[in-house]
């Protein structure tokens, strides 16, 4: 019976949502950055929300979308890696592993018509070599592994800039500035974001994620100050 106590409703479009996920893989680790901010609609809801998680010693995720769904998935990923260290030889799982978990999690939901709205951003570091992993699944399970990621609106304002710093022999402290920055300009152009964001950095000697911290921000450009009236001369 439709409505009835037995029926199962499906989420049908994400309400309660965080912005952009950015990810840059070093020479000597991976670096990612997301600012506190959830909305509700054009409201924000909630300005002091970590979307970052640290899974494992070597491995950090941050996420876009829906942040009920993301609490399903963060419930998910710590059982699981209590059940693999308990169960196995006590050795977390390695980012890549987790990355492919995630990706049949994902793929899974999709295929019951009922998907987890969230694009998941994956970084990390295999302690026994110290490469860098950055990997990113996405609502569908479309997944993919690069060397910078970009979520949400920075896919198309954070990732040149991405594109444009990064060098093969970049390293964390150098990546980190890059994040900061791309986190600066997408403050000043996404409506959906804030000035509070968190730094993750990830080594072979663990993962540390900062404390949120306010951007340091300049407002003295003149479009700016007057928008595109800077150069509107009509009487509107």
């Amino acid at each position: 019976m439709l409505g009835g106590q037995d029926s199962k409703q499906h989420t049908v479009q994400p309400y309660v949502t965080g912005t952009s996920v950015i990810g840059l893989k070093c020479a000597d680790g991976v670096v990612l950055g997301a600012d506190t901010l959830v909305s509700y609609g054009s409201l924000a809801k909630n300005r002091k929300t970590s979307r970052l998680m640290t899974v494992s010693k070597h491995c950090t995720l941050g996420f876009s979308g829906e942040y009920s769904d993301f609490q399903e998935i963060k419930s998910t990923l710590e059982e699981l890696m209590i059940s693999e260290y308990c169960m196995a030889d006590k050795i977390p799982m390695q980012p890549r592993a987790i990355h492919q978990y995630l990706a049949r999690v994902m793929y899974e939901a999709r295929n019951k018509q009922d998907p987890l709205y969230n694009q998941i951003v994956i970084g990390g570091v295999s302690p026994a070599t110290g490469e860098g992993y950055l990997g990113l699944v996405d609502l569908l399970g479309t997944n993919y592994e690069s060397e910078m990621i970009a979520t949400g609106y920075g896919t198309y304002i954070a990732l040149p800039l991405l594109r444009k710093a990064y060098r093969p022999d970049i390293t964390v402290a150098e990546g980190r500035k890059v994040i900061e920055d791309c986190l600066r300009v997408l403050y000043y152009r996404d409506a959906r974001s804030i000035d509070t964001v968190q730094i993750s950095c990830v080594t072979k000697d663990g993962a540390e994620t900062t404390e949120p911290f306010k951007l340091e921000t300049a407002w003295e450009f003149k479009k700016f100050k007057a928008g595109s009236r800077l150069v509107d001369e009509s009487t509107w």
